[in-house]
């Protein structure tokens, strides 16, 4: 990757520069059976959606804070590299009531309700799905989303050294997380390449890391696995091998 890279969101422009056709995260809830496929190029126009989204409809600007109430899965990736992308302040697990603007999963949208500043839901269903019928008081992502522009440019520059990331007590910069993801690649043994499965949440910097920010930083891609738990007794074995698994985090 490009070593002057300062933000997350460098990184997956440097990864877009340099290979848009490989895969980047693989995703599988073994509650509902459903597995996604992202390329670089595929995950970067998510991510290009979701930030004109945030800068555009929803008025955000760098500093601002976004309380993220979702699990692991690849649309929180992208959200993660939309606030990146805008210089917003994703907080992780956050108090809504204390952040401008929430993004919240249907397990949590009575705690989301407390956010005084806009509110954004996602279903999470397959295929990025809408709701069937849309909460009340939230506005529903897979409906606003697939209209944003296809390209992204911020309306301000990215400060990398202010906050963009709070997690378990833990705030980090842009430069802070890029360093620390590019360490944590070294101490997995990722590279070009290197596929991850992860079945940590992302509740920690050690969960967001292993599934996204660490393969990322490396040139590599991710696994990324909710409910592992309903898998079968060999079934983990079977993933690795099917999905060309170099590097396990459970």
């Amino acid at each position: 990757m490009n070593a002057t890279d300062r933000t997350p969101a460098d990184l997956l422009r440097s990864a877009l520069t340099a290979d848009p056709a490989r895969p980047l995260v693989t995703f599988y809830d073994d509650a509902t059976g459903e597995r996604v496929e992202l390329s670089v190029a595929t995950f970067a126009n998510w991510v290009a959606k979701t930030a004109n989204l945030l800068q555009g409809d929803l008025a955000a600007e760098p500093g601002m804070r976004a309380a993220v109430l979702l699990p692991a899965h690849w649309q929180t990736a992208v959200w993660l590299l939309a606030c990146s992308s805008v210089g917003v302040v994703a907080d992780v697990g956050g108090d809504p009531a204390a952040a401008d603007l929430v993004v919240t999963g249907p397990d949590a949208l009575e705690r989301a309700s407390a956010c005084p500043g806009e509110r954004v839901a996602l279903a999470l269903r397959p295929l990025g799905g809408r709701f069937p019928e849309p909460p009340r008081g939230f506005m529903d992502y897979a409906v606003e989303v697939p209209s944003q522009g296809d390209r992204f440019t911020p309306y301000a520059p990215v400060d990398a050294t202010a906050p963009a990331l709070a997690v378990a007590g833990r705030e980090l910069t842009g430069e802070q997380m890029v360093e620390q993801a590019r360490a944590d690649a070294r101490q997995h043994d990722l590279g070009p390449g290197s596929r991850m499965l992860s079945g940590l949440p992302y509740d920690s910097w050690e969960g967001l890391s292993a599934g996204l920010y660490a393969p990322l930083a490396a040139g590599g891609s991710v696994v990324l696995c909710r409910h592992l738990d309903r898998l079968p007794g060999d079934g983990l074995d079977k993933r690795r091998e099917s999905e060309r698994v170099t590097v396990t985090a459970l």
